[in-house]
């Protein structure tokens, strides 16, 4: 069994039990559900302790619990530019976006990323008379670039200046 294989199961377990993604996770607890699920879709690891619980609930065997402790290859699954409505939607929010986001997050913190591994996310529903709306949290460390081999009165590190 591989990886994706293991997700297609997971997937017809649900289907099969009727689960909603807020009971899986709910019951498998541990860390935010977009992790947990991304995890059991194969996009991210799931701790020992979370695996445990998460084959417990699905009845998977001991070696398919291990597969839910590997880090997995990542990106894997998504065509680029993604075809799926969905997800093609923050695809383009990013290419339209981020132009933006960079400058902003660069003159108010300096010369550096945000980061996708030190980072948290929620989403949540807001009830809405025009339709309900999608709100996604977003909120990643600052890591500034290192100015390597930099000279006496040279910064180390791409903070902001002031």
């Amino acid at each position: 069994m591989n990886r994706q294989q293991l997700t297609e199961k997971i997937l017809d377990i649900k289907r099969e039990k009727d689960w909603t993604w807020a009971y899986i996770t709910s019951e498998i607890g541990g860390m935010s559900p977009v992790l947990v699920v991304g995890a059991l879709l194969g996009q991210h690891k799931l701790v020992k302790p979370l695996a445990k619980k998460a084959a417990t609930l699905f009845g998977l065997s001991p070696l398919e619990e291990k597969m839910l402790n590997e880090v997995p290859m990542r990106g894997t699954g998504t065509p680029m530019p993604p075809t799926d409505p969905l997800i093609y939607r923050f695809y383009e929010l990013v290419l339209v976006n981020s132009p933006a986001w960079k400058v902003l997050i660069e003159e108010q913190f300096g010369d550096g990323i945000m980061s996708a591994i030190d980072f948290d996310m929620q989403m949540e529903r807001l009830p809405n008379e025009k339709g309900d709306r999608v709100k996604i949290t977003m909120s990643g460390k600052f890591l500034p670039f290192k100015y390597y081999e930099n000279e006496q009165g040279v910064p180390a590190y791409g903070f902001k200046e002031e």
